[in-house]
């Protein structure tokens, strides 16, 4: 029976797996095809693809930032260079603002961090029911799994709903504002710009990023990545499925409006709604651990939004777990 279960490859799974793997045996299971969560990478062709989901890293805390500056000496992270257009006018824009990204896309460090442990994908984990000192685990693709411990770090409604029978009513009761994000990806013709990236002052189109700009590939088209704002996102994410061409066309129309740029060809393009994309209200605590039912919860709703948040809540559960809290 294996020690630990977490559920969930973003930067708390991976992190809070990578600091359990030394002592205990450990494995990862993700709904997605592949690391990251909302890190994610998408491939288009070989090397080259997007950054669909987590745009960059801006460490804030000196222990974050001596984790990232040992990931750059690594190469698994590399500055983003470039000129970042900053347009918006209500927020305040940070000067020399530093940007880092993975060196083979934004789940780089999901993978050096899970380098080591057994990851099981395509694996959405519908049930969890608690057998005398044991927890079994029951998955969309009727796989059963066993483990004495489990950690959830999906996002709050997810793990909220997962656990509604052992969590406890003080922490259920508690609310966590999530905001949604329409992601568009489009492959187009060679445009005349010089930007990394924009971000915008609009109420639909939120951000823009070049991809070709991240020098992780050359190719013969330029790769884009939309992101719509969260009013946007909160509005339209629950059904665009329905509309999927729709709203590609409309966030494309957008970008080529505020930029003055003219796409010819678009010669591949995917939209994405990340429903839980965000959160501008998070919970205070930073982790949460049930020592009696061996349960633990991490993700950047603790603290959050940032990736960073998510890294200091896996580190927070961490220390309660090793130390019995």
């Amino acid at each position: 029976m294996l020690d630990f279960c977490i559920i969930g490859s973003g930067i708390s799974g991976s992190t809070i797996a990578n600091l359990l793997n030394k002592k205990y045996s450990i494995a990862v299971y993700d709904k997605a095809r592949g690391y990251g969560g909302r890190s994610s990478f998408k491939k288009y062709k070989d090397k080259v693809g997007f950054d669909h989901g987590l745009q960059y890293i801006s460490p804030k805390s000196k222990k974050f930032k001596t984790f990232t500056n040992q990931l750059i000496k690594k190469k698994v992270l590399k500055k983003w260079r470039g000129n970042h257009l900053f347009l918006h006018k209500t927020v305040k824009e940070i000067k020399n603002h530093l940007k880092l990204i993975g060196t083979k896309g934004n789940n780089s460090i999901s993978k050096h961090l899970l380098k080591k442990i057994k990851c099981n994908f395509e694996h959405e984990l519908i049930n969890i029911k608690r057998l005398n000192d044991y927890w079994e685990l029951t998955f969309k693709n009727d796989v059963k799994q066993k483990c004495k411990n489990l950690i959830l770090t999906c996002p709050f409604p997810q793990s909220k709903k997962l656990g509604q029978r052992y969590l406890n009513k003080s922490y259920l009761n508690q609310k966590v504002k999530m905001d949604a994000n329409l992601t568009v990806m489009v492959v187009t013709n060679k445009l005349k710009q010089n930007n990394s990236s924009y971000f915008f002052n609009d109420e639909m189109l939120g951000w823009a990023a070049y991809e070709n700009s991240k020098k992780r590939f050359n190719y013969k088209y330029d790769l884009w990545t939309l992101q719509s704002t969260y009013k946007y996102g909160n509005k339209f994410t629950k059904d665009y499925r329905n509309k999927r061409k729709y709203y590609t066309n409309q966030i494309v129309k957008k970008f080529e409006k505020l930029t003055n740029l003219k796409i010819k060809k678009i010669h591949h393009s995917r939209i994405h709604g990340w429903l839980y994309s965000s959160n501008s209200k998070p919970l205070k605590q930073l982790s949460l651990w049930n020592k009696s039912l061996n349960l633990g919860l991490c993700g950047d709703y603790f603290g959050g939004p940032r990736l960073e948040n998510g890294w200091q809540s896996a580190h927070d559960l961490h220390s309660k777990i090793r130390y019995g809290k």
